[in-house]
């Protein structure tokens, strides 16, 4: 896992737990290590994917959803901003067969264990823009 930035809001320990269990969470992803997975959830966490409209309810579900996936896949971590036991992460998942995801996640964690997730997961260029915008913005 490549990582460019690590930025936490305050000095406190649970902005530090945050970001350290985000930055786990996305290292064992990349190295497909789904014992040590699991071990970052709380048994009853519930994750939600409001792009796709589903819910994820425990960690045993969410590790193997992950593990199902078709491989082929790597994770780059853009960022992790963390706080008051909470951690945003944005990550770009290349996926040799697909092409590339791009994941912004909003983590909840208490007591060292994610309780709760949000992820939107996009492909960028798949929402173009609407004519009305050409003459405010530039492409990416």
């Amino acid at each position: 896992m490549e990582t460019s930035s690590v930025e936490t809001s305050d000095t406190d320990a649970s902005s530090t737990d945050a970001s350290d269990v985000v930055g786990a969470l996305w290292d064992r992803m990349e190295a497909r290590d789904w014992d040590g997975l699991a071990a970052l959830f709380a048994r009853d966490a519930v994750v939600e994917w409001p792009v796709s409209g589903e819910r994820i309810t425990g960690r045993d579900d969410y590790v193997a959803v992950n593990r199902a996936y078709p491989e082929g896949w790597s994770v780059r971590v853009l960022r992790i901003v963390a706080g008051d036991g909470e951690a945003v992460s944005e990550v770009e998942v290349p996926h040799e067969g697909v092409g590339t995801f791009r994941a912004v996640s909003f983590w909840t964690v208490r007591d060292g264990l994610v309780v709760r997730g949000t992820e939107y997961w996009t492909s960028p260029g798949s929402d173009p823009s609407p004519a009305w915008r050409a003459p405010f913005v530039e492409p990416m």
